[in-house]
């Protein structure tokens, strides 16, 4: 069956807001990040060189590759890009560990406190991001909170060394991303089939080989889709790492800032950027292709 011209247009308008928002605010911005990453530095405003010149008739196209070069032969680069891809999965590994306990009780708990209990998980959200890894501070360093406690109670003589660590921005990882694996983890627990349970257990099937058998597999769409969410913004994360995190803690928004800021080398910024987010292409693929494959599932039960 044929769409006529009105609900062909009526389709184009009501996709067009989000599309003109991703052009506006990503595309865009993106296209100018990659032109910048082929300049070269200079001083001036804006600190970076144009690729075209016309002079004399003659419309010459300058291209520098020194930034990539850069990346690929200097080890510091590479170890910050390996450092953050490092960090990243490691917090999306505790976050799932953590989150998926916490999504599972909250999809399973009686219907009265549900809502108290994701209201527990966004309540972090009603406050600054800066604000919540600023009391982290206060509650990691020597004389904080954490090593008064322990100390108070005898089970330490010496306060912990934990702020400034790779430790400390472990913790504030964790403790930022959590709610971005838990609510969509619950999202799918919670539609999941209690009968298809039900039916395991009929069948002889013990609580844990139900769950490794059916509720983890119809569960993975959510996982993924939680990993991701988690995953994506840590690698870039520079406010937790630069607030909880020693000199030695290297990770690509660190570096990004310190090229756009301190160093004043926006092609060299840029290149990093362009880098990142050309790894982080893989992760998101992977994500599209098993929601594709999620949904044509769903499509052939309910067919």
């Amino acid at each position: 069956m044929k769409k006529s011209w009105q609900q062909i247009r009526a389709d184009l308008l009501s996709i067009a807001p989000p599309f003109l928002w991703l052009i506006l605010f990503l595309l865009i911005p993106f296209l100018m990040v990659l032109k910048i990453s082929f300049a070269d530095m200079e001083f001036g405003v804006p600190p970076y060189t144009a690729l075209t010149q016309w002079a004399d008739e003659t419309l010459a196209l300058s291209v520098h590759l020194r930034g990539y070069f850069l990346l690929f032969s200097d080890s510091l680069y590479i170890a910050t890009y390996i450092q953050s891809l490092r960090m990243a999965a490691m917090t999306t590994l505790v976050c799932i560990l953590i989150g998926y306990p916490m999504a599972y009780y909250i999809a399973r708990a009686p219907q009265r406190i549900q809502h108290l209990l994701l209201l527990a998980v966004i309540l972090p959200f009603w406050t600054s991001l800066l604000l919540r890894v600023y009391a982290w501070v206060g509650i990691l360093r020597s004389d904080g909170l954490l090593n008064s406690v322990l100390m108070g109670l005898g089970l330490i003589q010496t306060p912990l060394e934990i702020y400034r660590t790779d430790f400390a921005v472990y913790i504030g990882l964790v403790y930022a991303y959590l709610p971005f694996f838990v609510l969509p983890m619950y999202a799918v627990l919670v539609k999941l089939d209690t009968r298809l349970l039900d039916a395991a257990y009929d069948l002889g099937a013990r609580p844990w080989r139900a769950f490794i058998s059916v509720t983890l597999p119809l569960s993975m769409p959510g996982v993924i889709s939680g990993a991701m969410l988690v995953f994506i913004p840590s690698v870039g994360e520079y406010v937790i790492p630069e607030m909880l995190g020693g000199a030695d803690t290297l990770m690509m928004g660190r570096l990004m800032w310190g090229e756009f800021f301190t160093n004043a080398d926006w092609p060299m910024a840029s290149a990093v950027t362009i880098v990142m987010v050309a790894l982080l292409l893989l992760p998101l693929i992977v994500f599209q292709v098993s929601q594709a494959k999620h949904y044509q599932s769903q499509g052939g039960r309910h067919g």
